[in-house]
This record gives C-alpha cells, sequence and structure tokens, in this order.
C-alpha cells in the first residue's frame, strides 16, 4: 500500500469522543471473544503504550447493563485483597471514581458499586436523554445485549474494537458477533499499539438485512 493510500485512513484521536458522543467500546480477541477460560486480564498483553493511551482518554460515563455490573463490581471488590496486577487494581480503582450508570430491572438500590445510577426505564430512550444533556462523553463496557440495542437503535456515534493478537479457540468466552446481526461500519480511525494491539474504531450503520447477494445455501452448499 502507498503513503498515498494509507494517510487517507486517520489516526485514532487521542481525545476519544466529544461530550454527548456515545462510543460502544469492546476488548477482543481476533476470534471476536471477550475473555477466555484460563487466559489473564488484557490477556496478558497489556503493552505501556496501550495503557499510556487508555490513560489519556477523557472521564466519560460508563454504561452497562446488569450482568455486566454484577460481575465487574466484584470484580472490583476482589481486586483490592488478590494477587491481580497493579495495573488492574488501579483500573478498577478509577472507575469507582468516575460516574457509572446501569440498566435493569432486576437490580435495586442501594447499589453498592460507588458512583452509580440504576435505570429501570427503556435503556434506548434512556441513552437518547442521556446524550442530549450529558456534559462527557458517554461509553459502554461490556453488556453485549445493551450494546447491540444502542447499535441497533442508530444512536452510537463511535464503535471502537480493541483487538489483541491472541485467538482463543475453544477456550474463548463471551462470543460477540454470535450476539450481534447485521452492521455496516466505515472506518474512522485505526492504530497499533507496541505488541500488536490493533485499534478500529468506525462509525456503524445498522443493516435491516445484508445488501444483497446471488448466493443461494442448501445444507451448507452453494447452488
Amino acid at each position: 500500500m502507498s503513503d498515498a493510500e494509507t494517510s487517507t485512513i486517520p489516526a485514532a484521536s487521542p481525545t476519544g469522543v466529544a461530550a454527548g458522543e456515545l462510543l460502544v467500546d469492546f476488548i477482543l480477541s481476533l476470534d471476536g471473544c471477550a475473555a477466555g477460560d484460563g487466559w489473564p486480564g488484557w490477556w496478558g498483553l497489556e503493552s505501556p503504550e496501550y495503557l499510556t493511551w487508555l490513560s489519556e482518554q477523557p472521564d466519560s460515563v460508563t454504561l452497562m447493563g446488569a450482568t455486566t455490573y454484577r460481575l465487574m463490581s466484584q470484580m472490583a471488590e476482589q481486586a483490592q485483597r488478590i494477587d491481580v496486577s497493579e495495573e488492574e487494581k488501579a483500573s478498577f480503582a478509577q472507575m469507582a471514581e468516575l460516574p457509572k450508570v446501569v440498566f435493569s430491572s432486576t437490580l435495586q438500590e442501594p447499589l453498592a458499586w460507588p458512583n452509580t445510577t440504576l435505570i429501570s426505564t427503556d435503556a434506548v430512550e434512556a441513552v437518547r436523554e442521556l446524550k442530549r444533556t450529558a456534559t462527557s462523553p458517554l461509553t459502554t463496557t461490556g453488556s453485549i445485549r445493551l450494546s447491540h440495542s444502542l447499535l441497533k437503535a442508530g444512536i452510537v456515534d463511535r464503535f471502537r474494537i480493541i483487538l489483541f493478537p491472541v485467538i482463543t479457540g475453544r477456550t474463548g468466552l463471551e462470543r460477540i458477533w454470535e450476539q450481534f446481526e447485521d452492521f455496516g461500519l466505515e472506518l474512522a480511525a485505526a492504530r497499533t499499539f507496541e505488541g500488536g494491539l490493533q485499534l478500529l474504531e468506525y462509525v456503524p450503520t445498522y443493516l435491516a438485512q445484508p445488501p444483497g447477494t446471488a448466493w443461494e445455501r442448501s445444507d451448507g452448499e452453494l447452488r
């Protein structure tokens, strides 16, 4: 690829999205898994350059569903007393200080994780209002069903993936793409971090159906 061609792909912005914009953010293995049985956090590949970039991102309001809230609040509590990296401990300590919103009809207040607001009404409509009034960016963490609903509703401004150079194969957990419908993605930013981590940032468009194909399949065979 020539220099002219590579220059058409913008580098990732150091400041992320703007106030009121919504970012759906996933950290994945190459085969689309958010975790893996037996794998450490960040698959053991949290490069210094990537961690520095994370620290430069603006503070945001974190959006999550009930399942992610239960998991991450439990991990945050455990992180201070078990043998995990100092980077992971610092990450959870920072999240405790930042505003968080959990969408759930099953959780009840008071919530144990500090600075967390519970919303039990329709998540899409609530996020539309948050986008209108927010003074900082909105970002999801985990929460596959919530993220998919927001993408399908057309209210996500950026869809960002950090791909870690591992294939989790049979140990992979939370296979993201198996739970998604079809989306078109316009590349908005790209970056490679030390250690081979790839940042890909897109403007997403929900597709009610694939854009068309002349192929028909029957029992796995083309005809």
